[in-house]
């Protein structure tokens, strides 16, 4: 399977939006011709967002890889574009901003509870683990109740990372966003959001995120007695 670019994504999802809303309109009002103000705005607007929802569906389409992550990003960008082509109150991205992350925190908890939860969906699968070398490990020390109570404890610090976000969020958002939707102001106030969610919202829920991955591998090695190289898939070995 053909590998996200991280750097691709940086460009296209954080650094150019970013950039065309808050720069875009003092940029181009000198070109404008006979154009109006608003009409400027939602040109830039449109711009701006088609950038993100454009590399969402070709890497989607490129990598052959549909998940709940990718498509939320692109819901993300629909409403963003809805509220401000239609001239929504602004009050509703502050409840977008806070709401995606919050439904994926709970849709995580509640994937506790199930047989399947998230942590063993992403970290404890066969692309990452020989799993049938952990598996028979964990069996023969007769571990593996107490790994799948580590197991479940990452998955309550990966519902945790997405109310951390949802938090800072709505924090984030409350302070930014006080100019209507459609107005050459409401576009910098997106282009601030999609700039500063970079430092202020991913950073710390990936430290919390990568502390789970820790606490998963730890507690394999832990309960089977296997080196972290015998761990690992032969697909990650031969790379």
């Amino acid at each position: 399977m053909k590998k996200e670019n991280s750097f691709l994504n940086l460009i296209f999802n954080i650094i150019l939006p970013s950039v065309i809303l808050i720069w875009g309109n003092k940029f181009f009002k000198s070109f404008a011709g006979t154009f109006s103000e608003q009409q400027i705005s939602i040109a830039i607007f449109l711009v701006a967002i088609s950038l993100p929802l454009a590399y969402g569906i070709y890497d989607l389409a490129s990598r052959k890889k549909w998940n709940i992550f990718s498509i939320i990003g692109i819901i993300s960008v629909l409403l963003t574009g809805g509220i401000g082509l239609l001239h929504i109150d602004t009050t509703w991205m502050i409840v977008k901003e806070t709401a995606i992350p919050l439904v994926l925190g709970v849709a995580v908890l509640v994937s506790a509870f199930t047989k399947k939860p998230l942590a063993k969906i992403l970290i404890f699968n066969e692309n990452l683990l020989d799993l049938e070398k952990v598996n028979q490990a964990l069996d023969e020390n007769n571990t593996r109740d107490k790994f799948e109570k580590d197991l479940l404890f990452a998955t309550y610090l990966l519902a945790l990372s997405f109310l951390v976000s949802a938090i800072l969020n709505f924090l984030l958002a409350y302070n930014i966003f006080k100019s209507p939707s459609g107005t050459p102001e409401f576009n910098e106030e997106v282009g601030r959001m999609t700039a500063l969610s970079w430092p202020v919202i991913v950073i710390p829920t990936s430290i919390i995120l990568i502390f789970a991955i820790y606490k998963v591998f730890n507690a394999i090695t832990r309960y089977t007695g296997l080196k972290f190289e015998d761990l690992l898939s032969e697909q990650l070995k031969n790379k």
